[in-house]
């Protein structure tokens, strides 16, 4: 059944008028009057309903019922990555919201190839919160993560990362690896910390550390910025129960 994300109050028995980025889909995808669809707006659990009126602009849709399911992971975690080049960046949204992370916070890193400030970067944070609803429509995800205005690293570490109950570094300098996380999944939130093409610079790293994050490594391949992500969080989920 079709998923659209829908940013705006649903409830079971209310009409909705579709926007337009939903009905270019329903057209691309053919769909007829009376075809069920599913609709979410990240509030908690996903709407059934059928389809109204299609014409060449608009549609509309009638909610059926709420349903109260969720796909979440049983553990928060957000993914704090140095931003990458090219279109790595948007890849590695995807995924990490298809693996279960709960936040993305990009970050200026020293070593970032793509240098985004002002209006840019605005538009960048907005197109990667549409990868972002692509995936939970996608994936079954009825939360939907938020991707944080940029930060440069000092400025996240003082300010957004002191909610994070855990830090973890993916860093090929650490002295420790994956083993010595925890077996079972905290209760508390938590943040991965990954530089982007060419790593964090050791300030970068001496920081983190003073903020009270973990160095971990993992084992003896160094991992590109889009890999290293994606391995720790589908091995996280493997281990505290994300499956």
């Amino acid at each position: 059944m079709p998923r659209f994300f829908i940013d705006a109050p649903l409830a079971a028995g209310m009409p909705v008028e579709l926007p337009d980025n939903v009905v270019r889909h329903v057209q691309v995808l053919r769909l007829q009057v009376d075809d069920a669809i599913t609709l979410f707006n990240g509030q908690g659990g996903e709407y059934r309903a059928g389809l109204l009126e299609i014409g060449k602009k608009r549609a509309t849709a009638q909610i059926v019922e709420h349903v109260p399911v969720e796909a979440e992971a049983p553990y928060h975690v957000t993914l704090a990555q140095g931003i990458a080049g090219g279109d790595k960046m948007d890849w590695l949204i995807e995924k990490a919201v298809e693996l279960g992370v709960a936040a993305i916070q990009p970050i200026a890193a020293e070593r970032s190839v793509t240098r985004l400030d002002g209006e840019r970067a605005v538009k960048r944070v907005a197109h990667w919160q549409a990868i972002v609803e692509a995936a939970c429509e996608q994936c079954g995800r009825n939360r939907v993560p938020a991707v944080l205005p940029i930060l440069s690293l000092n400025e996240w570490l003082r300010g957004a990362a002191t909610d994070c109950h855990w830090r973890v570094l993916l860093s090929p300098r650490a002295d420790v690896g994956f083993d010595s996380l925890p077996m079972h999944a905290p209760q508390d939130r938590g943040a991965l910390l990954f530089g982007p093409e060419g790593g964090l610079t050791d300030n970068e790293e001496m920081a983190a550390r003073k903020a009270g994050f973990t160095g971990i490594r993992l084992g003896r391949r160094v991992l590109r910025t889009e890999t290293a992500g994606i391995a720790v969080l589908a091995a996280l989920a493997a281990r505290w129960g994300g499956w």
